[in-house]
């Protein structure tokens, strides 16, 4: 999370969805950036307005506005699986060790979630119970493009992101049925996502 206390602005970090890229290159122009412990840097956006919102509007008197970004759900899902990954080089025995993205993705589905899929929805971080925005502008990740506008006309600089965080490139295919799965048990990302 990063805040922009002369801007009234407020950056809510989604997980896998460029936050590290963002936070590299923006982290000196904040006036505060909060990026540990994990709760506090990817605080959804309910928390946010419960609880932090309302003591930076009542030290400036003035509204704050909100920004984040959220990535195609099955692109996300994809970017955790590349993410979890990355900790079986080393451990032959990871949950990880030999799963195919098929079979992460329908670990993710399953009731109840396996301790490695169980990395919850943007849609819960970006929203509230029925998955309406709580974020006063949300921006594709696959037009981050437009994002870094957004950012360089309200922060008023030239902002180059960085690549940072990258996980390693693997096979994520999908059948065609685990993928309409996806869209089923995904149904309020895709929602907010289609609505961007």
């Amino acid at each position: 999370m990063l805040i922009f206390w002369e801007q009234r602005l407020v950056f809510l970090a989604t997980p896998k969805a460029g936050s590290s890229a963002v936070e590299a290159a923006l982290e000196p122009l904040a006036s505060a950036a909060i990026q540990r412990p994990e709760p506090l840097k990817h605080m959804n956006a309910q928390d946010f307005r419960t609880h932090l919102l309302p003591y930076l509007e009542a030290q400036t008197g003035e509204r704050f506005e909100t920004v984040a970004l959220m990535r195609e759900p099955i692109g996300w899902l994809r970017s955790w699986y590349r993410f979890r990954l990355r900790d079986d080089f080393d451990v032959p025995d990871h949950p990880m060790a030999g799963r195919s993205f098929e079979a992460f993705a329908r670990d993710y589905m399953a009731t109840p979630r396996p301790s490695y899929a169980e990395i919850g929805s943007q849609s819960a971080i970006l929203g509230d119970a029925e998955g309406h925005s709580l974020v006063d502008r949300i921006f594709r990740y696959e037009e981050i493009d437009r994002f870094v506008h957004f950012l360089e006309d309200r922060l008023n600089c030239m902002i180059t992101l960085p690549r940072v965080n990258v996980p390693p490139a693997v096979d994520v295919q999908l059948s065609a049925e685990t993928e309409a799965q996806l869209h089923s048990a995904m149904a309020r990302d895709f929602a907010l996502y289609s609505g961007l």
